[in-house]
């Protein structure tokens, strides 16, 4: 099974980031746009782990309080100039970071090696498709992807989507297709009320 641990997000904020995303998907038609149904903030990525109740017992020993997110601002990793993802911006109080700190902790204790990189929460728009050929072509193949989307963007306001609280976390699976991923809740984890 291929896992990961992220939120979910509420319904009008769902909206409003399709209605954004759909807006603009004429300025990178060679994207790979990321279905409204599957948003979601992603808090560890596993991968291929077939271990998944060994994953849900330790995740279901974390008492995390609840925490407001807010959705605003749209940009471009790994940067501008080699994008490959073009992401909603998310925003938290300490304990959006705290609650990837602690999921990625208790992790360990099954064998799920640690983030090596820092937590940048962000929920994913669209993606480059990939190109076959060395990492400098595969870099301009991006570039090209969304030089129109970041022309447009450049001049406009940063847009604001909304803010939850979210008060749940899941472990999903994700099912790859040619027709894109689709993810499947496996189980549900309750934040503290904070």
């Amino acid at each position: 099974m291929r896992l990961f641990v992220g939120i979910d997000i509420e319904d009008e904020i769902r909206r409003a980031l399709s209605v954004f995303a759909e807006g603009l998907r004429d300025a990178a038609p060679r994207a790979r746009w990321t279905a409204p149904h599957t948003f979601h903030i992603t808090l560890k990525f596993i991968g291929e782990n077939a271990n998944q109740s060994a994953i849900a017992t330790r995740l279901g020993t974390l008492r995390q309080p609840a925490t407001a997110i807010t959705f605003q601002g749209a940009g471009f990793f790994p940067s501008p100039r080699a994008a490959r993802v073009f992401w909603a911006g998310v925003e938290g109080d300490r304990r959006l970071p705290e609650l990837a700190q602690a999921v990625d902790q208790a992790l360990t204790a099954v064998g799920i090696a640690p983030e090596s990189k820092p937590f940048k929460p962000h929920l994913t728009l669209a993606r480059a498709r990939q190109s076959s050929g060395n990492p400098h072509q595969q870099a301009k193949h991006s570039e090209n992807v969304f030089l129109g989307l970041q022309q447009r963007l450049g001049a406009a306001p940063q847009p604001w989507f909304g803010t939850m609280q979210a008060r749940e976390f899941f472990l999903y699976e994700s099912r790859l297709s040619p027709s894109g991923a689709r993810y499947f809740k496996l189980e549900r984890f309750a934040l503290t009320p904070g």
